[in-house]
């Protein structure tokens, strides 16, 4: 496994954080909803991104992935 577990658990921290933020947001306004699906798409994703680098089959694949979450964090 090339990425730590910490680093595997934070990003699931932070994707069941990123749910219960989506969950608490007020719906009545379309543009919270269309900020708020954004933000839970992104901010789920970087857990996502996490497992598939951990189970990369090569340092190019690895590499990818690891910068596909990095993208995904900074966009959330």
């Amino acid at each position: 496994m090339r990425l730590s577990e910490e680093l595997r658990e934070r990003a699931k921290r932070f994707a069941a954080c990123i749910i219960h933020y989506y969950v608490a947001l007020p719906k009545q306004r379309s543009e919270v909803q269309v900020l708020g699906r954004q933000l839970l798409r992104s901010g789920t994703s970087v857990a996502a991104h996490a497992r598939e680098a951990s189970r990369a089959r090569s340092s190019a694949e690895f590499c990818s992935k690891l910068d596909g979450l990095l993208q995904e964090a900074d966009e959330a």
